[in-house]
């Protein structure tokens, strides 16, 4: 039975996304919610972005300030077998 991962892109979101990319070897349903900005012109950024949207995995851009955003990533930490915050 396939598993909720959550890849919480909160640090070293270069390295999260890389992560994130390589989980979706399993059968897994992998998320990836990246908090605050992320640099879309980097182009390591971009090509994890590219491969991540090539495997169907949603990633979710969470606003630190904005307290209806983190509700909905507390739901996802709660709806979730495996988180990782990187």
């Amino acid at each position: 039975m396939p598993k909720q991962v959550l890849m919480v892109a909160q640090d070293k979101k270069t390295e999260a996304l890389r992560m994130a990319v390589g989980l979706t070897l399993l059968d897994d349903q992998v998320t990836v919610a990246v908090l605050g900005e992320l640099d879309t012109q980097d182009a390591e950024i971009a090509l994890q972005l590219e491969s991540l949207e090539f495997a169907d995995v949603p990633v979710i851009r969470v606003d630190p300030d904005a307290p209806a955003e983190i509700a909905q990533l507390a739901a996802k930490l709660r709806g979730s077998d495996t988180v990782f915050i990187v």
